[in-house]
């Protein structure tokens, strides 16, 4: 998944459930290292982590995301 694709899909989580989004991210990190998911799980905390930002309004889904 490209790094804009991650990025709308957290803004439209974010949008939708507000910070239950980023709640239910960080649970299902917990359950899928638990569960030996290793890939799915740094999935959900790359888009946890995305979440954080959005609801705290660090980051403006609306412009380019810039990682360096």
């Amino acid at each position: 998944m490209r790094t804009g694709d991650l990025c709308q899909l957290a803004a439209d989580l974010a949008l939708e459930h507000g910070s239950e989004a980023a709640e239910y991210a960080r649970r299902a990190v917990i359950t899928l290292e638990y569960e030996g998911e290793d890939e799915r799980a740094r999935f959900w905390f790359a888009l946890s982590v995305l979440l954080d930002d959005i609801i705290a309004q660090r980051v403006n889904p609306d412009a380019p995301l810039v990682i360096h």
